[in-house]
């Protein structure tokens, strides 16, 4: 991918909804091009990063008076789930920068999310993270009025072509986390080429060495004389993520849909001894579309509804009591639940409507399978399930933690 092919400058920046969507479909059909064959290259996606940035995506939920899209969350995760139709590996990398350009809002002080929003929206900055839960916390020593971040972070989404990236960490002698936002080119933050899965080969997900970078105490996210005020809200971020999971599966699984049923119209052949001249015509086949293509409507809806319920939270951060964090959460474990299993069978029963040549490495059908199976490995989706059977039986809510 060596070019966009749009003068973005000369379009109108959508205002609406819609409009973004729109505009997301146009970068998507650009991806879809070489998808395939950029996912077999796995070269560093510089270019598809820049289209991002390019085409105002990634200026979505900025403020309007800075150039952003002023936007909500429903729009950001419809984005998400188109550009994931074409390329799962970018649809994650605008999902998660979308979870970090918000992080300032999650714990920051309104002074703190004005100078970041601000700033990144008019740059078009894109975001990575290392804040990997799985791995012991990197330690933060405090020098007075510097904060000095030292540890390994397994993995780092969006490292390499982002340009800002979300530390997190645990004051040493305390059991305080503080997050902070630095330029990824600052000394001390390394970047390793460790990725090397076999789905989402473009996420630049691999490991981060944190050596020595220091941050003002100024540019602790949501700390004011070395203090922290906790509210509800800080812990959205879970419920949060997991919703653009859902929405990059669900993308991918739409993308995997719709090439597969190009491939049946135009070149798959019926079965020579089932009676029919078309693919099109095989009642198995039309009965596999159609279940495919019915959960994973239902499950759009799902995911669409979640996002308008959690409208009245995002709105009022303040007001968020533990009820309406945890029942959200509740609902939003449902469809990540549901989302995950329709992905993978969608993903999967492509190649039974397509037939043998449809494995080739040239139709590239295999990376939406690929793709939904190396993330929802994430967290067990056995135990987001089990949240909503514990809360339908005994009305508990999830207790927050880093996956719930």
């Amino acid at each position: 991918m060596t070019t966009t092919g749009i003068d973005w400058s000369s379009t109108e920046t959508p205002t609406t909804a819609e409009g973004w969507v729109a505009r997301a479909a146009e970068v998507s059909a650009l991806l879809a091009v070489d998808a395939a064959a950029r996912d077999r290259a796995g070269k560093t996606p510089y270019e598809e990063v820049k289209l991002l940035k390019e085409s105002g995506l990634v200026t979505l939920l900025g403020p309007a008076e800075h150039g952003g899209g002023g936007q909500e969350w429903p729009t950001a995760y419809r984005v998400v789930r188109e550009v994931a139709k074409a390329d799962g590996s970018i649809g994650q990398l605008l999902g998660y920068h979308y979870l970090w350009f918000w992080a300032a809002r999650l714990v920051g002080t309104p002074e703190q999310v004005a100078a970041v929003e601000e700033q990144a929206t008019r740059d078009r900055a894109f975001f990575g993270g290392a804040v990997n839960p799985r791995d012991d916390d990197v330690v933060i020593t405090d020098e007075g009025d510097t904060l000095v971040y030292r540890g390994r972070k397994s993995f780092s989404t969006g490292s390499k072509v982002s340009d800002l990236t979300v530390l997190e960490g645990v004051l040493e002698g305390t059991d305080k986390h503080i997050f902070a936002i630095v330029p990824s080119d600052t000394p001390g933050l390394v970047f390793h080429d460790d990725w090397d899965n076999i789905g989402q080969r473009l996420t630049e997900s691999g490991g981060v060495t944190i050596d020595g970078v220091r941050v003002d105490w100024a540019g602790a996210a949501g700390y004011r004389d070395k203090q922290f005020t906790p509210r509800v809200y800080n812990t959205l971020n879970v419920p949060t993520i997991q919703l653009v999971f859902v929405n990059f599966y669900l993308g991918i699984a739409l993308g995997a849909l719709e090439i597969a049923r190009t491939y049946t119209r135009e070149r798959s052949r019926s079965w020579l001894h089932g009676g029919y001249e078309r693919a099109v015509d095989e009642p198995y086949v039309i009965d596999i579309y159609g279940d495919l293509t019915a959960k994973l409507w239902a499950v759009e809806a799902l995911a669409d509804k979640v996002a308008e319920e959690a409208l009245v939270i995002h709105r009022d951060p303040d007001a968020v009591t533990e009820r309406l964090r945890g029942e959200h959460e509740v609902r939003v474990a449902a469809v990540k639940a549901r989302a995950t299993e329709v992905a993978l069978e969608v993903t999967a029963k492509v190649f039974e409507v397509t037939g043998a040549r449809a494995t080739a490495s040239s139709v590239g059908l295999d990376r939406f399978w690929r793709n939904v199976r190396t993330h929802t490995l994430h967290d067990p989706v056995a135990y987001k399930r089990r949240e909503v059977g514990v809360f339908v039986l005994r009305d508990e809510l999830p207790e927050p933690t880093w996956y719930s």
